[in-house]
């Protein structure tokens, strides 16, 4: 899984980074298949003078996007809000996958006995 970080009005530092891939890692083990986390980091100045936290993140598997974001006073915080967005995400995706389908026409009927009725019955 490859992590990038983008930081729109404040610095990414190291620990951000130790951070975000200690709460990220979970969602690999609920993703395999998960190619690539892109994480943004965002510091908003407008509501407050100290300013809100927003973290965007976007996983990538093959062909499907996951998308999340979250607001608030810090950036672990928002992480783990990401985290769990991401998180019910996934298992709403897991939970959503197509079953088999049934065969249908004159196959089926002859791999299925219970389908014919049987003589003992109508007795």
């Amino acid at each position: 899984m490859d992590l990038s970080f983008t930081g729109r009005g404040m610095r990414v530092t190291q620990d951000i980074r130790m951070t975000a891939e200690r709460k990220l890692a979970p969602l690999e083990r609920l993703e395999p298949r998960t190619t690539r986390i892109e994480v943004e980091l965002i510091n908003e100045h407008h509501p407050r003078p100290d300013g809100l936290k927003r973290v965007e993140a976007a996983l990538r598997i093959p062909r499907k996007t996951f998308r999340a974001e979250a607001e608030a006073e810090d950036v672990p915080t928002a992480i783990d809000r990401v985290k769990e967005k991401l998180e019910r995400q996934l298992r709403d995706h897991h939970g959503r996958k197509r079953p088999w389908r049934r065969k249908r026409g004159l196959e089926s009927a002859l791999t299925h006995p219970e389908a014919e009725p049987s003589a003992e019955q109508e007795e």
